[in-house]
């Protein structure tokens, strides 16, 4: 294993020039393919470095605004290269993260910008914007947040002239310098800035290399994913750079608009793998019409990572269900574990090992054991397999549990992060000590890793422990009304004890047709009848309505701060 991930770049420009690096598939453009070799990566990642050593010095912030392209895989390299702290964003007018951009840009507080010429102007609008007409974004219960200056230096990387490349000197770049903020989603608060340095990605793309079992300079990586997400960086740029390996990608807006395409380009190599969230898998295989599949191929998918929200049973059967007659293997598909705060990756089911799926005893989890389901409803779980090169445990409030108990799951090893930026008060809560504390609830089982929850959404109404993504499976499957995967379950205060309010949004394949009523009746049946809880509220309301993070995983908690400001009708 290299000493810095990052040194490997300048590695396959001497060793292998001409071999491609990134490609990317302009989908959403004039459906061109643009690839960078590995020796024009590392040519304009030393131009851009020489170009940022205008602006910046080592340890200061160079945020990303730009989209998904080649000029955001180069922006990342020459931040790196010029011993800056990338700090992976978004191009301003991605829906619905106006206020996750503002909140990350501000805590960042870059010395530079880096974007492309198309996406200049909505950059300087956003950093010519006052705090007066973004006010209402930033209201309570977060503080409020620092707005961007606009005096900060913006440079446009596909305007940086590769004649720079020959000025840059190579400067050493040691394990435990900062090399980038990764953004969390925020899930149960507001996006924090996690400090990960040179080692821990170069440590957390060896262990994914090691659970993939790539093989060097021959593997392909095909993704979709977000570059600005910890599994999308992760995956896409840093990861292919442990063989040599190439790394072909679209937009995220590409894949939801057409998932076929994703599945397209898996079907062009022989030995590939790939990674996505759970909703995507169920998306994919319902948007995927018969005629579509014609042409695929799937049998050199060797790995199918599926993580960055919880993985459900359902998603594997109905996506291998789908696409078994275009030679997808059911073992390729890989139900993984992880966090930003880990790097990204934590644990993941071997390769060309079947997910595992067990059901255990709903009231006995509940209660904090998992023994299997004898009698009654289960609770399905997959497992997340075993960790890479890193150490689990199950922690409770005596101590560490034995298998079979519920408790926080922790996790230790060279992938760990080492602090949240500027956060000393939530760094110790969370990286104080050896261990680090996820707030993610889980269990081993048999040597496996399954994941329950998050201690935070944990629905707890007279004493009894509830967790809600299987509430929100229930009411998705009350009625044809409710939208798949756009459903949140959380608690409310009451008089007595915490009170279960739902809110869901209303399929297109109903239209506006289904009774609201009639619905709530179906969805509260349902959840009395598996979850012997009573629904105080629930609310149906139309598509978009339901917050999600950037990784597709449900925002209950910006979805119960809507639910009591009266925003959700």
């Amino acid at each position: 294993m290299p000493d810095t991930l990052i040194a490997q770049v300048a590695r396959w420009a001497r060793e292998v020039p001409r071999a491609p690096a990134y490609t990317f598939a302009d989908f959403l453009g004039d459906g061109s393919r643009r690839t960078y070799t590995w020796g024009q990566a590392d040519l304009k990642a030393r131009a851009l470095a020489v170009r940022l050593r205008e602006f910046a010095g080592p340890g200061e912030r160079a945020a990303v605004l730009a989209p998904s392209g080649l000029d955001y895989v180069v922006a990342v390299l020459g931040a790196m290269y010029a011993r800056l702290v990338a700090v992976p964003l978004f191009a301003p007018g991605l829906p619905g993260h106006a206020e996750r951009l503002v909140r990350a840009f501000s805590d960042a507080d870059p010395a530079v910008v880096l974007t492309t010429t198309a996406a200049l102007p909505g950059v300087t609008d956003f950093l010519a914007t006052g705090p007066g007409s973004t006010a209402a974004m930033l209201t309570a219960p977060e503080p409020a947040a620092r707005m961007p200056a606009a005096s900060v230096p913006v440079i446009t990387v596909d305007t940086v002239s590769d004649l720079l490349a020959d000025e840059w000197e190579p400067e050493a770049i040691r394990p435990g310098d900062l090399a980038y903020l990764q953004y969390t989603s925020g899930s149960t608060r507001a996006p924090a800035g996690v400090e990960i340095t040179h080692g821990n990605l170069t440590a957390n793309a060896a262990q994914l290399w090691e659970a993939f079992r790539a093989r060097p300079s021959t593997s392909v990586a095909v993704l979709w994913l977000p570059l600005f997400h910890d599994m999308g960086l992760v995956a896409t740029i840093a990861m292919p750079m442990m063989g040599g390996n190439q790394a072909v990608f679209m937009d995220p807006v590409a894949f939801v608009m057409s998932p076929v395409r994703w599945l397209r380009l898996l079907s062009e190599y022989d030995d590939v793998f790939t990674g996505a969230p759970n909703f995507a898998y169920e998306f994919t295989a319902a948007r995927v019409r018969p005629e579509d599949k014609s042409g695929l191929d799937l049998s050199g998918v060797r790995v199918m990572l599926n993580g960055a929200e919880p993985v459900r049973p359902a998603a594997i059967e109905v996506f291998n269900a789908a696409f078994a007659g275009c030679g997808l293997r059911p073992e390729a598909h890989t139900p993984a574990y992880g966090l930003a705060e880990a790097t990204v990756f934590v644990s993941a089911i071997g390769r060309d090992e079947p997910p595992l799926v067990r059901d255990f005893s709903r009231d006995a989890l509940r209660q904090g054991i998992a023994v299997p389901c004898v009698d009654g409803e289960p609770s399905r779980l997959v497992s997340c397999g075993r960790p890479y090169g890193q150490d689990i445990k199950i922690v409770g409030s005596a101590g560490e549990l034995p298998g079979g108990r519920v408790g926080e799951i922790w996790v230790r090893g060279p992938n760990v992060a080492r602090a949240y930026w500027r956060d000393p008060e939530r760094s110790a809560e969370v990286f104080g000590g050896e261990w680090l504390r996820t707030g993610d609830l889980g269990v081993l089982h048999d040597g496996h890793l399954y994941v329950t929850g998050r201690i935070k959404d944990l629905v707890i109404v007279d004493g009894r422990n509830h967790y809600p993504q299987d509430i929100e499976v229930t009411v998705q499957e009350a009625h044809e009304a409710v939208r798949r995967d756009r459903v949140a379950a959380f608690a409310v205060p009451g008089e007595e004890t915490e009170r279960l309010v739902v809110v869901a949004e209303r399929s297109a394949r109903c239209g506006v047709a289904a009774d609201a009523v009639e619905v709530g009746r179906a969805v509260r049946a349902a959840v009395r009848a598996k979850h012997d809880l009573s629904v105080h509220d629930f609310v149906l309301t139309e598509a978009g309505a339901v917050p999600r993070t950037s990784s597709g995983k449900i925002a209950r908690r910006a979805c119960l701060r809507a639910y009591l400001e009266g925003a959700l009708v």
